[in-house]
């Protein structure tokens, strides 16, 4: 019996919620179809029956006082519908897909954010780490909504947040004012900022706020007075002046005070506005007759006058700012503005977190300024869909932030990957990076990060960094790290690279390295324009100095280079490029004004003759010539500085024919590779060698074809093309 009187009460209670929550709404939009908000009620009253809160209330209290904040705020019923039901798939065993199905996208997609915000930690100290966490919040979600019906679930758990074992009251609390108070804040909800901020105090500081508290509270009767007392002294005044104005006072919130105490040092009698008034005006001339008026009555506190109408903040708020002192010494507070000015101020665009916490570039002014109507929602905007246009935004669109396993955020730019990710975290876990997980799945290095991911870095002792990364890196610190590494490493090798080139050279003039002073060698590098011996060698490596030219000048007086024939024997300077590299065995390739650099085809894009090419100065291995299209150009050419002008050697004196490997896509049928290299013979062309794959009557076909130069290539692929059952041929870059 006791049983079904408790239930009576709990429906009792409930449906009177509900009752006040469809009387709110048809006062602030009497236009709406209330429709989904009835069904949404039952659903949620269906799926959370039998479920209590830790007060002992019915569950579904929680959802109902989040709807009646909302609907205070005059929101549509979509985000009352979402208000809710945004417990029921962290809670119960309904799924967005359900929500979904029962109440349309735009439901699910703001349930579906509420919950993604909802299992991620806040709790953090450090200040820095809480402006990333609150910015992350906002770039998580492209539906503002989402972010205001969290506030609500924060404001009405706030409420009831005694219930609570003391351990879970600090860290909600803590977070409340990390997190929630200061976005609520930056969308200028400054009633739901400040109650937030005094629930938020009571547990974090429960003797603080008590302190406050006792003190605000002895002077609150006083001081209530106090202002009953002014503002009757002050309407009569600006009756005789008529000036037409409306005057608003108020005690200040105690986070507010305790901040404020905290902040300046000072005790609660110096605090100029704990007792405040306002006065909205009609003209910005009644502005400054009002300020008149009031230092009139009163004497205004040295430095404390504030003209905000003539000079602006950044944020467009103006305002005037007077503190006074009345006749038994008693300081408050004076703010001046019209009714346009009050407006600006109060719906979002001049919240105090502009000017508090730093400047406020224009990107953020044009971003946050569609905000204004984040507190005061438009009641003509009937259509959903027209007034979810005006909610979506991305407000931090040029970051992503993302967790270390142990819940560090690291911001990154937006399209980061894991190797940003890496690089953030430390240089040598940059460098020796392997692969990486994002929420607990292998990810390859090229995948875009976004807002939210938990990654992973996986690393490997003696990694080394690859040029290819310059390619995914968006980071500039990953990109200078990677950049720094390269070049570092390879000019150790180009060292290496060219003290070898120059030694085999040497055998042309029969001298030993070890015989020449290093004096000498110091003179040489001055006269190429570099500082040390090392640098020469470095410039030898890559290729930018010819090992001949510099090993003429070492050699002593008298001493000449051995024969051509000798030289060949000995394996001249080409010789020693081919084998350590695997360059070409000819001068197919040349870089302009310079007949005496180390070149060779780069194996990437195997460029034949006919193509356009790009000459690459490499660490200690010459210069490398790709094909301009060739994919890995823009990756090397990070510095231009390497980038050399080549040019085709003349007919005579190159190669008869490059190795160029293709692959003909086409059916698999009878006689299809008879045909194929009929075509190939017919244009007196060798192939090298064909392989064929073939699947479900399907063919692909790798030929590796003798060409002479790029016009010779195109006749064969266009004749292959033209065989019945050809569907495509490509050429491959390697062969």
């Amino acid at each position: 019996m006791a049983t079904l009187r408790q239930q009576i009460a709990t429906n009792v209670l409930t449906v009177t919620k509900f009752r006040e929550l469809l009387r709110r709404m048809k006062a602030n939009r009497p236009t709406e179809d209330l429709e989904l908000v009835r069904k949404a009620y039952e659903f949620s009253q269906k799926h959370h029956a039998g479920q209590s809160r830790a007060s002992g209330e019915p569950y579904l209290a929680h959802p109902l006082e989040v709807a009646l904040v909302l609907a205070e705020m005059k929101m549509d019923p979509v985000s009352i519908a979402a208000g809710l039901l945004h417990d029921s798939v962290e809670d119960t065993s309904v799924t967005v897909v359900d929500i979904r199905k029962e109440f349309g996208e735009q439901v699910a997609h703001i349930v579906e954010g509420v919950t993604k915000i909802s299992q991620i930690d806040f709790h953090t100290r450090e200040e820095q780490q809480a402006e990333n966490l609150r910015k992350m919040m906002l770039a998580m979600v492209d539906d503002i909504r989402v972010v205001l019906i969290k506030l609500a679930d924060r404001l009405h758990n706030m409420r009831t947040l005694e219930h609570l074992p003391p351990d879970r009251q600090q860290k909600i609390a803590q977070e409340t004012l990390d997190i929630y108070a200061p976005i609520a804040h930056r969308l200028g909800m400054g009633k739901i900022r400040g109650e937030l901020e005094d629930l938020g105090f009571r547990y974090v500081d429960a003797i603080g706020y008590q302190q406050v508290q006792e003190t605000v509270q002895a002077k609150r009767k006083a001081g209530e007075a106090f202002l009953a007392r002014v503002e009757g002294v002050f309407r009569d005044k600006l009756k005789e002046a008529g000036i037409t104005a409306k005057v608003e006072s108020r005690i200040k919130r105690l986070y507010s005070i305790h901040k404020k105490l905290q902040r300046q040092r000072i005790a609660v009698e110096q605090v100029y506005d704990l007792f405040a008034m306002r006065v909205i005006t009609q003209s910005v001339q009644d502005c400054y007759a009002v300020l008149g008026i009031i230092h009139n009555l009163w004497r205004p506190v040295p430095g404390r006058i504030k003209d905000f109408i003539a000079m602006p903040r950044p944020n467009f708020y103006q305002s005037l700012h007077t503190s006074v002192i009345a006749e038994e010494g008693t300081p408050f507070e004076v703010q001046i503005r019209t009714e346009e000015m009050h407006k600006i101020a109060e719906e979002g665009i001049a919240a105090h977190w502009k000017y508090k916490d730093g400047p406020v570039s224009a990107q953020d002014e044009q971003r946050l300024a569609w905000l204004r109507q984040v507190v005061e929602w438009q009641r003509d905007v009937s259509d959903p869909t027209e007034f979810l246009s005006t909610l979506k935004i991305d407000l931090y669109p040029e970051e992503v932030y993302t967790f270390t396993p142990k819940g560090k955020v690291v911001v990154l730019p937006r399209d980061s990957t894991p190797i940003d990710f890496a690089y953030s975290v430390h240089t040598e876990v940059g460098h020796s990076c392997v692969g990486a997980k994002v929420n607990g799945r292998m990810v390859p290095l090229r995948y875009k990060l976004h807002s939210g991911d938990i990654v992973e870095i996986l690393t490997q002792p003696g990694h080394k960094p690859s040029r290819d990364w310059l390619s995914v890196a968006k980071s500039s610190r990953a990109r200078n790290k990677i950049k720094h590494w390269l070049n570092l490493h390879q000019r150790e090798r180009a060292i290496e690279i060219g003290r070898k080139l120059i030694e085999k050279e040497a055998r042309k003039y029969r001298v030993a390295l070890k015989e020449i002073k290093d004096e000498e060698l110091q003179k040489i590098a001055a006269d190429y324009g570099v500082g040390r011996p090392d640098d020469l060698m470095a410039g030898i490596g890559y290729g930018k100095f010819s090992a001949r030219q510099v090993l003429a000048r070492l050699a002593p007086a008298g001493v000449g280079p051995v024969t051509e024939e000798d030289a060949e024997k000995s394996g001249g300077l080409a010789s020693v490029v081919r084998r350590v590299f695997g360059g070409d065995s000819n001068n197919a390739i040349r870089v302009k004004g310079h007949g005496d650099l180390l070149v060779y085809r780069a194996r990437c894009c195997n460029p034949i003759r006919g193509e356009t090419v790009v000459g690459y100065v490499t660490r200690g291995k010459g210069v490398a010539v790709h094909a301009a299209n060739c994919p890995n150009v823009v990756n090397l050419m990070y510095e231009p500085e390497r980038k050399i002008d080549v040019e085709w050697a003349r007919e005579e004196g190159a190669p008869s024919a490059y190795p160029v490997k293709l692959t003909v896509y086409c059916d698999d049928r009878f006689g299809m590779l008879k045909q194929i290299t009929a075509v190939i013979s017919d244009s007196k062309t060798n192939i090298r060698n064909i392989e064929a794959r073939t699947s479900n009557g399907e063919a692909n076909i790798d030929i590796i074809l003798d060409i002479a130069d790029l016009k010779h290539l195109e006749n064969i692929i266009n004749g292959v093309r033209k065989i019945p059952g050809v569907h495509d041929v490509q050429r491959l870059q390697k062969v």
